[in-house]
């Protein structure tokens, strides 16, 4: 059988990585990797007795790519510290790592909730992540928002799904917004792109309509409509500091 190593990258995840660490206690390593948190992540991980590594934040990829070639075993499987495995999920994986004829990398599905409400449509009802995965045959794309996996190989799927539990409140979720979409609009300069009224305007309003409606997310009730509107708000504040940046660079 396949041994397999958990990766549980942290930022201040003090009310998360307990959990974490728990949904990952049957892989044979299992490591945090902290970028240098504040609060007592540090402290409950070194007493879960997993592998501690702290490293300085760059952004999301840089910091899996940096740990990746550091597991012990070939198999990856990688979890975000609000994110919880279920039974399903581990069962089948531990099944597939018992068999020999095995893919490079897997998509995994996500249910996700939305201040602890479980969100079916509004746009996340396709949400599926790559985090099963040799792991000498993938890395991260190289910017600070939404980075996927490049698999040098055949990519399957799995049929159990994570829970993904995404922000605590309204605060987290605007503390959160802030720092993604900073990240993002820098992502947009080091591309060459420049905002337009097409940006400001049209592009948060189609994905308003795209979500809501043809997405469905006004089966989500009132819960469909913030995260819908939010996600809207979330474009216009991107191209926004998008032309900031290019202000401050003259």
């Amino acid at each position: 059988m396949e041994k397999i190593t958990a990766i549980i990258p942290t930022y201040n995840e003090q009310h998360n990585i307990s959990a974490a660490i728990d949904a990952v206690a049957w892989a044979d390593e299992v490591i945090v990797v902290d970028s240098f948190s504040t609060d007592k992540t540090v402290e409950i991980a070194k007493q879960k007795g997993v592998r501690l590594l702290q490293r300085e934040y760059e952004n999301s990829a840089s910091q899996k790519n940096w740990i990746i070639p550091q597991a012990t075993h070939s198999w990856i499987f990688l979890l975000d510290a609000d994110e919880r495995v279920t039974d399903k999920l581990k069962l089948e994986i531990n099944q597939l790592l018992a068999n020999t004829d095995l893919k490079d990398a897997y998509w995994i599905r996500r249910s996700n909730y939305f201040m602890g409400t479980k969100v079916r449509f509004s746009g996340w009802q396709g949400d599926k992540v790559i985090r099963l995965f040799k792991r000498d045959k993938c890395r991260y794309q190289e910017k600070h928002v939404h980075s996927e996996i490049i698999c040098d190989g055949d990519v399957g799927y799995l049929k159990g799904k994570l829970e993904h539990f995404t922000f605590k409140n309204i605060a987290h979720y605007l503390e959160k917004w802030d720092r993604y979409s900073s990240w993002s609009a820098t992502d947009h300069f080091n591309r060459g792109q420049r905002p337009t009224i097409f940006h400001f305007v049209f592009k948060p309003a189609f994905r308003f309509f795209r979500d809501y409606i043809l997405r469905l997310g006004f089966l989500d009730g009132l819960t469909g409509l913030i995260v819908c509107s939010l996600a809207s708000m979330g474009i216009f504040m991107r191209y926004l500091k998008l032309k900031q940046i290019l202000k401050d660079k003259g």
